[in-house]
């Protein structure tokens, strides 16, 4: 593949060409190269100059297909490139796709249009017809039902109404069947007898006016019946459709094509049967369409066909023929099931025309001109809109390239270039925001190297608050310990620490200071020195042993306290008002801490501690039962002088204390929040673990239930667990 690469460079550095970068692109390249190395092969006779010629065909075909995509990217990146052409297209396609998409939408719709009015024509023609025959089959019924009363033994009835013009009506079919109580009637003159119709249809028992399928045949027949007592007379007349009568039906319409041997669907047939069409697409050769699975030729559909009706020729060039189809519903005369056949009428708009307007022609006339006027109206808008675009483009085009030139002097440091600005709207607008940007831009950069210098010192912090918490393990041998801190930021006002005493007795602390960042973490570093002040002055009382120094510094105690022993720290509540009062004192009103100090004995396993408004500690005891280290008083620092309760629980072996700052338990999701139970719960299924790995599993219980929310809060927590 790199020598593949290589040779491409090669060549594309002689043609002083960057080499292709897109698979296309070498894709085209190759092609071209093999193209070029099979034209010698053409040359050759016979067999082996065909066989390299289609090869080489081939080539060539595939490489102008993957030409096609490289001409545009070459278009577009060249022609396209300036924003005065894409605008210029822009403005083009916007002006041509609505006009022509409305003048397409409009010719399909006239199309439609022009093949439904042709339909409705033809279809209201055939059925006046109807209507004619009906009328007059009604006619005939109640004359013959009357005759028949009047002379009950006459076996024919006479139609005066018909005699003078039967021979007319003859010529055009028409056909008369009458029966008194289903048995057949002659009819006078007999001419107009039916000699097809012998019986009155099943499926006839009321009156009737409609198409028929008889025979392979269609008529359009009428059917009447009147009672007169106990004697029903039933009256059909027959009429066939055939050329002449479509004739008749297409005067002014057009050419109308009946195909009533052609269901236009699925049918069931007089047998019982589904019949089964199916329409083959007309590049099949020869076959049109299948019922139930015979195959019909285009002959064998229009055999039986009933056509009628010319059409002239086209008066203009968009004269075009309309052709429409539609079901003409026939019904056959044995079974009386209905189907519909398809009916084929092809007009043209002219005739259309006539016949929407034949009796207002006139005003027709001048809707047409006026509907031309408001056309050339409406382009000559449009070009007038095209022009006022090109003039804009030339505005836009102005500004965007002087905005181009600035960007560039921008990126070659010159940041005091200037647009220079002679107009008053939006883009000029842009121009002076770019001026205004290049001014600022100075000074940003002024600030991001501030920025970037307090981020360094904001480093430097967090380095120094790490050292403020223990450093490395610290174990009693009665006693384990492991404390964890996660900043929510840079730096943490959470505050834990482990203040030994000797080989066997242990200080714990824990804490939290309102708010977060560096105000937090002043004030968590000032907690912490106060605490290890009073433990560095405890261990030199102690030192010391005057008894003198630890009756004064009892006196300066609070009141109430359980404490034994000269070490102050041993009485937890007395500290915690000592520290109440410093930070009340030294700190502003609204800034206060929440503070837990214990003292465990190794020698005895007894904890002492005191919890100044600090999420009561819990101990997780070895038969799963839980205590919670809730006696102590209010937060430290808010109020001048509370005090503070001190208790003393006994640890035994296995027990575990869990002391945590608001983070752990805090944290909320769509469930609600974390909460003591989760965290007790997590601690007690990993009871045995170390307590390092007991710590990774609450905070992997914690990432889980907050998600991919950014952390709420500082997370502490210290466990501790007597052996």
């Amino acid at each position: 593949m790199g020598q593949v690469k290589n040779f491409e460079a090669r060549v594309f550095r002689v043609l002083r060409r960057e080499p292709p970068q897109s698979k296309v692109h070498r894709l085209a390249f190759w092609l071209l190269i093999i193209y070029l190395v099979l034209m010698p092969g053409r040359l050759l006779h016979g067999t082996a100059g065909a066989i390299f010629g289609g090869i080489s065909f081939f080539t060539l075909m595939l490489l102008l297909a993957f030409c096609i995509p490289l001409l545009w990217r070459w278009v577009a990146g060249r022609f396209l490139w300036k924003l005065s052409n894409r605008l210029i297209v822009t403005y083009v396609l916007m002006a041509l796709t609505p006009v022509v998409l409305f003048v397409l939408l409009a010719m399909i719709a006239l199309y439609g249009f022009s093949g439904q009015f042709a339909i409705f024509a033809a279809t209201a023609a055939l059925e006046a017809q109807q209507e004619h025959y009906g009328s007059e089959n009604r006619a005939f019924v109640m004359h013959v039902a009357r005759v028949l009363a009047a002379e009950p033994g006459s076996k024919t009835v006479v139609l005066p109404e018909m005699e003078d013009t039967a021979s007319g009506k003859q010529d055009i079919g028409v056909q008369i069947a009458a029966f008194q109580n289903g048995k057949p009637v002659s009819i006078s003159p007999s001419n107009l007898q039916a000699p097809g119709i012998t019986r009155i249809p099943s499926w006839a028992q009321d009156r009737f006016r409609g198409v028929v399928l008889d025979n392979g045949k269609v008529y359009l027949r009428a059917i009447d019946i009147e009672t007169i007592g106990s004697h029903t007379t039933t009256l059909i007349t027959s009429t066939p459709i055939d050329k002449a009568s479509i004739d008749q039906v297409a005067h002014g319409i057009g050419r109308i094509e009946i195909l009533p041997n052609l269901p236009m669907s699925d049918e069931t047939s007089a047998g019982g049967e589904r019949s089964r069409v199916v329409f083959n697409k007309p590049s099949e050769s020869g076959v049109r369409a299948k019922i139930n699975e015979h195959e019909l030729t285009r002959e064998e559909i229009r055999e039986g066909s009933i056509t009628g009706g010319v059409l002239p020729p086209a008066q203009h060039f968009y004269d075009i023929p309309i052709t429409f189809y539609a079901p003409l519903e026939t019904r056959d005369w044995v079974t009386g099931k209905s189907h519909d056949a398809p009916t084929i009428v092809t007009s043209r708009p002219s005739l259309l025309y006539q016949q929407l307007f034949i009796r207002s022609l006139k005003v027709a006339t001048a809707l047409q001109y006026f509907l031309i006027g408001v056309a050339s109206f409406f382009g000559l808008l449009e070009l007038i809109a095209f022009v006022m675009a090109v003039r804009l483009n030339r505005t836009i085009t102005r500004s965007v390239n002087d905005l181009y030139d600035a960007t560039i002097e921008i990126d070659q440091g010159n940041l005091t270039h200037r647009i220079k600005v002679t107009r008053n709207d939006q883009l000029a607008a842009l121009a002076r925001s770019f001026n205004r940007m290049s001014y600022s831009l100075e000074r940003l950069l002024a600030e991001q190297r501030e920025k970037e210098r307090l981020q360094g010192e904001l480093a430097i912090a967090q380095e120094v608050q790490a050292n403020l918490f223990p450093q490395g393990s610290v174990s009693l041998p009665m006693l384990e310990l492991h404390g964890a801190c996660y900043p929510a930021r840079t730096v943490s006002g959470d505050y834990y620490d482990f203040l030994t005493f000797g080989d066997s007795s242990l200080g714990l602390a824990l804490g939290d200071i309102s708010g977060k960042g560096i105000s937090a973490a002043l004030l968590m570093a000032t907690l912490h020195s106060a605490v290890r002040a009073y433990r560095y002055a405890g261990e030199e009382l102690v030192s010391v042993g005057n008894q003198f120094t630890a009756t004064v510094l009892e006196k300066i105690s609070v009141n109430g306290s359980n404490g034994h022993g000269s070490d102050p720290f041993l009485k937890p509540a007395k500290i915690l008002a000592q520290l109440n009062r410093h930070l009340y004192r030294s700190t502003q009103p609204e800034k206060y801490a929440t503070l837990f100090l214990a003292h465990y004995d190794g020698a005895t396993s007894q904890l002492t501690y005191s919890c100044g408004g600090q999420l009561p500690p819990l101990i997780l005891r070895s038969d799963d039962s839980v205590t919670q280290l809730d006696c102590g008083g209010t937060v430290v620092g808010l109020l001048e002088n509370p005090t503070y309760d001190q208790g003393v629980e006994q640890l035994m072996s296995g027990d575990i204390l869990i002391a945590y700052s608001d983070g752990v338990t805090e944290p909320e999701n769509d469930f609600g929040e974390f909460g003591e139970d989760r965290l007790i719960d997590v601690v007690r299924r990993h009871r045995h673990m170390p307590l390092d790995a007991i710590s990774e599993q609450v905070m992997q219980s914690l990432r889980n239930w907050i998600g991919g929310q950014e952390q709420p809060d500082d997370i502490t927590l210290v466990l501790a667990r007597q052996r």
